[in-house]
């Protein structure tokens, strides 16, 4: 039999954090996606999907987004449609990036910081960057295609001393742990 693993379809990534206290520059958090061919899943991402741009195809756009952490609930909110992505694709990596035009900062600098995925009300995780204080960029999920072609999820955390640009250039590279 085939066909009876219904894998992951349709994602929310969620984040937020707390505002910086009065008199201290803005703490400004971004999503982040990429998406990775089948014939290159760990080379250069095909796209990046950020806060001011959405996949070519609409299947993972941002509903939400926050310079400042002032939001109510999540700040910052990005919708997957894994199930609607092109069978080209066959891995899809999201992350967080602190912004670093205010100076340098790390999780360690954020108040408050959370992440949450879940499909539908199945919370898949749920991180508040505790294991990587010291980054200033994170992968928080890595989406993989299966043989039969369903999106299996892998959660994890692993932390980056990089740039908005350079996040994006290395969050898909073999994951370590």
């Amino acid at each position: 039999m085939t066909g009876l693993n219904k894998g992951i379809s349709k994602v929310e990534l969620a984040l937020q954090w707390d505002p910086s206290p009065n008199g201290q520059s803005p703490t400004d958090l971004d999503l982040i996606a990429a998406t990775y061919l089948a014939d290159d899943p760990y080379g250069a991402p095909a796209y990046v999907v950020h806060f001011d741009s959405r996949s070519p195809d609409g299947t993972i756009y941002l509903n939400r987004d926050s310079l400042d952490g002032k939001g109510f609930g999540w700040d910052e909110v990005m919708t997957l449609e894994l199930y609607r992505l092109d069978s080209r694709y066959a891995r899809v990596v999201a992350g967080v990036v602190i912004q670093q035009r205010t100076g340098h900062k790390t999780f360690v600098d954020v108040l408050n910081p959370a992440v949450r995925l879940r499909e539908g009300y199945t919370v898949l995780a749920q991180d508040d960057f505790a294991g990587v204080l010291g980054a200033t960029a994170a992968t928080v999920a890595e989406f993989v295609r299966d043989g039969s072609g369903e999106w299996m999820f892998h959660p994890g955390l692993t932390g980056y001393d990089t740039d908005p640009e350079g996040f994006a250039r290395v969050m898909g590279g073999t994951r370590t742990s």
